[in-house]
């Protein structure tokens, strides 16, 4: 077990002015030795505080006055302090295991840990939830949690998940909802093992067993071409066209029977399936803005003016590994130097030189059409295929340098790149490099319509 590092200390916050520096690390609060950052934020909440802190190997212990519920100030490096919980399952349709060698460490780690689930909307199966994980997250209201479904079914749950646990984890889902835990569902949709009738059978399972759920977003399984399952593989569209329909069915099911519509289909779903995205209306409040659902509406919502606030946060596939804030995906990020917060790499060419948008190939659908509305002939849309990750991989987040790299070096000099923030943690490309290796310099920007919006606007 690690103690919390201190890595940054707001100006005039009741840390600074007990004298709390970055690099400290606290050993105990009040006596007690926090597990993970919801029990530090509990346990900084309290009125007054002895801190027991080691600095540069030297154990002392600072106290803090502060008002009930004031925030301490200090920000944490890491989420968890104890070992994360990691995945015991082995899912045919498990990213991780399609990841091409060579890469950092942090990426090839499984979670399935309710915490990360809490923190960063990770999806947890349950398969290791236990007795204490339930009593806790009910005793401190950590929610809202994100469950992983996928079938309701046992046997076929537990062949999805290669568990045999999976065919009774899903009674914790049941137990958190009689308890007023809020949950969010998903169900990763795989040819030939969960579509189909399947995937009707579990959206009627869901009404059965689980009307209370918050929503279930339906997504479709990512493929890499470092895959090694052989009944793995991408849906056709007539494939998807039959999940959007399954979905477009349920939701009026469950318009009628619950007031709601529950259920909602990925965008990929809609551009594999070539259909038009629903109305924003349809999509209820964007529950699942952060998992794909809805991302293509807000985007255009934001674009044309017609919101004043991006609709939610950008997170990428590995939102919780290097760099993430400690409190969660939503908390913002510690600035770091050349990383996603807005500034650029290097000088920029003129305001008034022509501008590409680097986007992957999901991202280019959704952007041609909004920037030909602008009617100027200055701004492109630049397609990056991934090549990196190869098969179905297509989303902005998996954008790496080195395939950005490819695409820029029959660039222009003296033009604008603009590149979304959603592909950088800490400053690093999921393959490592970062910003400054790329061959042209870029401007990084919020993956929002406003913000770019805000960076095509000429000065």
């Amino acid at each position: 077990m690690s103690a919390p590092l201190v890595i940054a200390v707001e100006p005039g916050s009741p840390a600074e002015v007990a004298g709390i520096e970055p690099g400290d690390e606290i050993l105990a609060l009040n006596g007690e030795v926090p597990r993970d950052i919801i029990a530090y934020r509990l346990l900084t909440d309290e009125m007054d505080l002895a801190l027991d802190i080691s600095r540069g190997g030297i154990e002392l212990q600072i106290e803090v006055s502060k008002a009930l519920g004031e925030p301490l100030g200090a920000e944490i490096q890491s989420a968890l302090f104890d070992q994360v919980r990691t995945c015991d399952n082995h899912c045919e349709f498990c990213f991780i295991y399609q990841l091409p060698p060579g890469m950092r460490e942090s990426l090839y780690l499984k979670d399935d840990d309710y915490r990360l689930s809490f923190l960063y909307g990770n999806f947890t199966t349950l398969t290791r939830f236990t007795e204490a994980d339930f009593e806790r997250v009910v005793t401190e209201r950590i929610s809202p949690l994100h469950v992983s479904i996928h079938a309701t079914d046992p046997d076929i749950r537990s062949m999805l998940l290669r568990n045999r646990r999976g065919a009774t984890s899903l009674r914790w889902l049941r137990a958190l909802l009689d308890h007023g835990i809020e949950v969010h569902g998903q169900i990763v949709v795989c040819p030939d093992r969960n579509n189909g009738q399947i995937l009707d059978d579990t959206l009627a399972g869901v009404l059965d067993q689980f009307p209370d759920l918050a929503s279930i977003c339906v997504v479709p399984l990512g493929v890499s071409r470092y895959n090694t399952e052989d009944a793995m593989r991408p849906h056709s569209q007539a494939e998807a066209a039959e999940v959007v329909n399954t979905v477009g069915e349920w939701q009026q099911i469950f318009l009628s029977t619950l007031g709601h519509r529950l259920v909602f289909a990925a965008d990929e779903y809609y551009l594999l399936a070539d259909q038009p995205f629903p109305e924003p209306e349809a999509y209820e409040g964007f529950p699942m803005h952060e998992d794909g659902v809805g991302m293509a509406r807000t985007f255009e919502l934001e674009f044309t003016g017609r919101v004043d606030s991006p609709t939610g946060v950008a997170t990428g596939f590995f939102a919780w590994v290097d760099g993430a804030p400690a409190t969660g995906y939503r908390a913002p990020r510690t600035t770091v130097p050349n990383s996603a917060d807005g500034a650029s790499v290097s000088l920029r060419p003129s305001r008034s030189a022509p501008v590409a948008v680097l986007t992957g190939t999901y991202g280019s659908s959704i952007l041609r059409p909004l920037i030909a509305q602008l009617d100027r002939d200055d701004i492109r849309v630049l397609e990056v295929p991934n090549t990196f990750f190869g098969g179905n991989t297509a989303v902005a987040g998996l954008m790496t340098g080195s395939d950005i790299a490819a695409v820029l070096s029959g660039e222009p000099t003296g033009h604008r790149y603009l590149l979304p923030d959603v592909c950088l943690s800490q400053g690093r490309f999921l393959d490592g490099t970062t910003p400054e290796d790329l061959p042209r310099p870029v401007e990084i920007i919020p993956t929002d319509g406003i913000a770019l919006r805000a960076a095509l606007e000429k000065r």
